[in-house]
């Protein structure tokens, strides 16, 4: 059965995931993430790939991107996995394959979803009980995107700079953010979009790349329609 092409919106951020092949380490050491990161810079910006957020576990990857063309975010992967692999392959002797397969994206709706998607990217390190707070995890956007620390990875979206003019106020309001735990629904919505490839978002988003893309952008009710009044018997 042919794959169904990847959901694509210009100027629409996605969210993506690449997990270890059978759930195992991509990353054992420093080094390794270091690398990582270098190479994800170099080919998002080769092929024109605006980082917003990221976070990077033991076993998988999350990106929060916005990708200037179809070709950019494949691409930009595809670049990062086949150097990686040789590094790691390289580093730890082993052969084989390193990712499980195609990485799982979501397109979504910026307006609602981008700032509670960067939330949930950043707070991967705490929901799995790594540490306490998301600043305490080396390996993700937080540190940049709360505090401002150096990192040419990260590009900030538009409707991040918009919590305030002011750099230090902005990031200001970022923290405040995780205060507030993020909602149940939220965080089923995106897993489940994600790991589906659906769109994330409301109806009237759903529909618009529906429009844009002539194939669905969620998943059918389940069951059989039901009957209009007019066709009982």
């Amino acid at each position: 059965m042919a794959r169904l092409p990847r959901y694509f919106v210009e100027g629409q951020p996605q969210h993506l995931i690449q997990r270890g092949n059978n759930r195992e380490p991509i990353f054992a050491g420093d080094d390794d993430y270091l690398f990582y990161l270098e190479c994800l810079q170099e080919a998002a910006e080769r092929h024109g790939c605006a980082i917003h957020a990221y976070v990077l576990m033991t076993n998988h990857v999350h990106l929060l991107a916005t990708p200037e063309t179809e070709q950019s975010l494949p691409k930009t992967l595809q670049s990062v996995g086949r150097r990686y692999v040789q590094y790691f392959n390289y580093t730890y002797d082993r052969t084989g394959t390193l990712w499980e397969g195609r990485y799982k994206a979501t397109l979504i709706d910026s307006e609602r979803y981008l700032l509670t998607c960067m939330r949930y990217i950043e707070l991967n390190p705490v929901r799995a009980g790594m540490v306490n707070h998301p600043g305490d995890y080396p390996w993700s956007s937080y540190q940049y995107n709360a505090w401002g620390d150096e990192n040419p990875l990260v590009t900030p979206h538009s409707l991040y700079r918009r919590l305030d003019r002011n750099t230090d106020a902005r990031r200001s309001v970022y923290r405040q953010l995780f205060r507030a735990q993020l909602a149940k629904a939220d965080v089923d919505a995106i897993r489940e979009a994600t790991n589906k490839a659906w769109v994330l978002g409301n109806d009237h988003f759903r529909k618009k790349i529906e429009a844009l893309s002539g194939r669905r952008a969620s998943q059918q009710a389940r069951g059989r329609p039901r009957k209009d009044a007019s066709d009982a018997k």
